[in-house]
């Protein structure tokens, strides 16, 4: 279905506080401008490049309100273009802190298209940007904290610490990909196309000179202007190999790596480094320079175009790489590719596309463990939860939304959050006090926080056989005082387990604890999971409140946390 059929609610409606007042985030900023010929392209379509002049200021005005000082962009996530915006259509940026670290801040963004005549509205794109709040004359600045009072705050508050992980391990992602040999050199066969294009047709170079309206207040190019410029050499390039006008679809998530200034000038440099099927990636560099002083790197970006006739992608030349940088330059392209599938199969579609289990294997670990994390980290910030029934201080909730059937296990121990964490992460002691647990052995310890487990459970009925999953375990300790530890499960495939004869495979989606430090000695605990036909043969009858099973279990549970809270420790992982 079009877009363009239905309005969609893009904003968070107005959320009333318990003492009566409305209330709207302190740090959020908006911006609408309508698309003026000056702003577009040929196709009379807003260019990418002006949006991101726009997205930036947007969400740097939103920082500075926050942080109480001026602030620079650090980095960009990934950006997916969803649609093109055409002339006389209005464009609403929002943009908002989700969360506070020391000197740099997550700022989420939402820009969306209205339609002035119909009065519809549909989404553009969502993204990420971390700022950094400049040093003042006093030194460093610490940045207040979030406190997140809505529903959607919390959450977001909540996945932006795992998205700040992930940007962190970023470059190592990209180098293990490409020394593990998962990515094939291609470069040989790609010799051999007949109308492979050379990669030296599509190079590009530019130079811009940074005025004062393309700085900010303190002097520092606009990080948007940066990128509009980035953007601008870019589709040259994508046109030179295509012989025709390409339509930004992505950019990679990429970092500002130092400041240009008013009296730059500014180096831009582009050049196809691999095409596909029907997308090309341009990879950008922006140096810049001023009189007798060497070259400064300023940013480093890879963009992806498509060429769309009739709004479907058109089939594209493939390139001919330079030897040398160029055959670099190509592979790097399809590591990439690689791990832009692995983030939108992954990390991007909403839970309820997700499959239940997912391929492992370590070029996409980390997005795993992403999604992991973050998919329970939705359940626990999931609201309406029923109390289904009450006994021995543990409480059973239920949620039926999205054709799942959701459930939470909830109890407070006189354990330490430190010690409960220890004792729950490893799964090979869970048989001592839940009986759902007939074995469960260590396939894979990933790295520190990521183990890969068989388990396996009994039969559910009379001639069935026992029940077996493959379950990536992620545990994360709290960022920040205030958070929760979590222990998040879900199922994923190996090729060297399949399944076998003796056992029928079942799959989790999403299950795990947080635990909460309530006092230095006592520590409330829940259980989630996203109930899958595996697993609700085993909750049903509780949940009809026909047994006490669960019940039993988490005070059998309460018991076990309580005998060996003495002798949890590091080491015991």
């Amino acid at each position: 279905m079009s877009v363009f059929n239905e309005s969609v609610p893009l904003e968070e409606p107005l959320f009333i506080l318990e003492n009566g007042e409305t209330y709207r985030n302190p740090t959020e900023v908006k911006m609408s401008q309508i698309v003026l010929p000056c702003h577009a392209t040929h196709c009379n379509e807003l260019s990418a490049g002006q949006l991101l002049k726009w997205m930036d200021t947007t969400a740097c005005l939103a920082a500075e309100r926050h942080a109480g000082c001026p602030c620079i962009t650090a980095s960009v996530d990934d950006i997916h273009f969803e649609q093109t915006i055409s002339v006389g259509q209005v464009v609403n940026i929002q943009a908002k802190v989700n969360r506070a670290f020391n000197s740099s801040m997550e700022v989420g963004i939402l820009v969306s298209c209205e339609d002035l005549f119909s009065g519809k509205q549909w989404r553009i794109c969502k993204a990420f940007a971390t700022f950094v709040a400049r040093r003042t004359d006093s030194g460093k600045v610490q940045l207040k904290q979030i406190i997140p009072k809505t529903q959607e705050e919390q959450l977001e508050y909540s996945i932006a610490a795992e998205r700040r992980r992930m940007r962190l391990i970023h470059a190592e992602i990209m180098k293990d990909l490409l020394s593990s040999g998962t990515i094939l050199n291609e470069c040989s066969d790609c010799q051999e196309y007949k109308d492979a294009v050379p990669a030296e047709k599509t190079r590009v170079e530019s130079v811009e000179l940074v005025l004062p309206p393309h700085a900010n207040h303190q002097g520092n190019t606009f990080g948007g202007q940066i990128m509009a410029w980035m953007e601008n050499v870019a589709t040259i390039a994508a046109s030179r190999l295509c012989n025709a006008y390409p339509t930004l679809r992505t950019i990679d998530m990429f970092h500002f790596r130092g400041p240009s200034e008013v009296g730059d000038r500014l180096l831009l440099k582009a050049i196809v480094n691999n095409s596909f099927k029907n997308s090309m990636e341009v990879g950008v560099c922006a140096e810049a320079y001023q009189s007798g002083k060497p070259l400064r790197h300023i940013n480093s970006a890879f963009l992806n175009f498509v060429v769309l006739d009739d709004g479907q992608p058109r089939s594209l030349p493939r390139i001919k790489p330079e030897p040398m940088d160029g055959i670099r330059r190509y592979r790097e392209a399809n590591a990439r590719k690689k791990i832009r599938l692995d983030r939108k199969y992954i990390v991007s579609c909403k839970q309820t596309e997700v499959p239940l289990s997912v391929p492992w294997d370590p070029s996409n670990q980390v997005y795993l463990s992403y999604n992991n994390v973050s998919a329970l980290k939705m359940l626990a910030a999931k609201r309406n939860w029923v109390l289904n029934s009450e006994q021995n201080k543990v409480s059973l909730y239920t949620l039926e939304e999205d054709n799942f059937l959701l459930f939470k296990a909830e109890m407070t121990v006189n354990v330490s959050a430190e010690q409960v964490f220890f004792l729950l992460s490893d799964l090979r002691r869970r048989h001592e006090w839940d009986n759902h647990y007939q074995k469960c052995d260590i396939i894979n310890l990933v790295d520190d926080d990521d183990i890969i487990y068989h388990v396996v459970t009994p039969s559910t009925g009379k001639g069935s056989l026992p029940q077996d999953f493959i379950l990536l375990a992620s545990r994360r300790r709290p960022c920040d005082k205030g958070d929760p530890y979590v222990i998040a499960l879900r199922s994923v495939t190996l090729p060297t387990h399949p399944s076998t004869e003796h056992y029928t495979r079942s799959e989790v989606l999403c299950a795990g604890f947080t635990i909460w430090e309530e006092s230095d000695c006592v520590t409330k605990i829940s259980y989630y999971n996203q109930a899958t036909p595996g697993i609700l043969p085993y909750i049903a009858t509780d949940i009809a409140g026909l047994s006490s099973n669960f019940h039993d279990i988490f005070t059998v549970c309460s018991k076990f946390l309580e005998e060996n809270r003495e002798g949890a420790s590091v080491t015991n992982l």
